[in-house]
């Protein structure tokens, strides 16, 4: 009986493939996917209840690819082993958009960079803010996160960014950070934080960008909104007084 059923779920995943191979996931259901990213990582064993369950709770498939390995777990049928499938795809995914973002422009393709910075920062529970270092062309040298914890003048070091930015020989600088609360909009310490990173690469002859937020699949960007514009001519203003 046992090795009927087993043969019977063996049978269900080989069409599952089959389909798969045979046109991509058009014609899936979205328990579907799941379903067949489970069986990566789950040997003989029928994954469609929990596939089905893990949809129910996370309500879409974007919900469930989301969610992290401790609320998947929580699914009967669904456990550290067999996330496999999951994670592959959240990495495969993460590892796409970051080489897509290095062989582009992101400063003229905001769009873009949040999608990857979207993707990169939205599960995460903590605020964490991450620095893209730019060549003169405005290529993507590399992306770090530098700070976690709330961004207040007091966790995040100008000093340290503009010190990473010539480690790295940049010469402009995109900023992000999240809002796990899921609203993007600027509190703010996030504009003061901004104002003196500006200040502080200024001085050193960096450039910045851009400072996006994330939040719930949504963004603020404080150069799209003028505050990237208006904190420079601020300081240029201050270094005429000076003279």
């Amino acid at each position: 009986m046992s090795s009927d059923k087993n043969n019977k779920g063996e049978g269900h995943r080989e069409r599952l493939r089959d389909k798969f191979m045979s046109s991509g996931f058009s014609g899936f259901h979205d328990y579907e996917v799941i379903e067949l990213l489970l069986t990566l990582a789950t040997p003989r064993k029928d994954c469609k209840d929990a596939a089905k369950a893990a949809l129910r709770r996370f309500k879409t498939l974007q919900g469930v690819l989301e969610a992290s390995p401790g609320e998947l777990c929580e699914i009967e049928g669904i456990g550290p082993k067999n996330l496999f499938g999951i994670k592959l795809v959240q990495a495969a995914a993460h590892r796409y958009l970051e080489k897509r973002l290095i062989n582009k422009d992101p400063i003229n393709n905001s769009k873009e960079l949040f999608e990857y910075l979207n993707h990169d920062l939205r599960d995460k529970n903590i605020e964490c803010f991450r620095v893209i270092f730019l060549d003169a062309k405005n290529k993507v040298i590399r992306t770090e996160t530098l700070f976690k914890g709330s961004l207040t003048s007091s966790s995040v070091y100008p000093r340290e960014v503009a010190r990473a930015a010539l480690d790295y020989h940049a010469a402009a600088l995109i900023f992000a950070h999240n809002h796990p609360s899921g609203d993007p909009a600027p509190s703010s310490e996030d504009i003061s934080v901004t104002r003196q990173l500006i200040f502080a690469c200024k001085v050193m002859g960096v450039t910045v960008h851009e400072h996006i937020v994330i939040g719930d699949n949504k963004y603020f960007s404080f150069a799209d909104n003028g505050y990237i514009e208006k904190i420079n001519r601020e300081f240029d203003m201050q270094v005429r007084e000076l003279k």
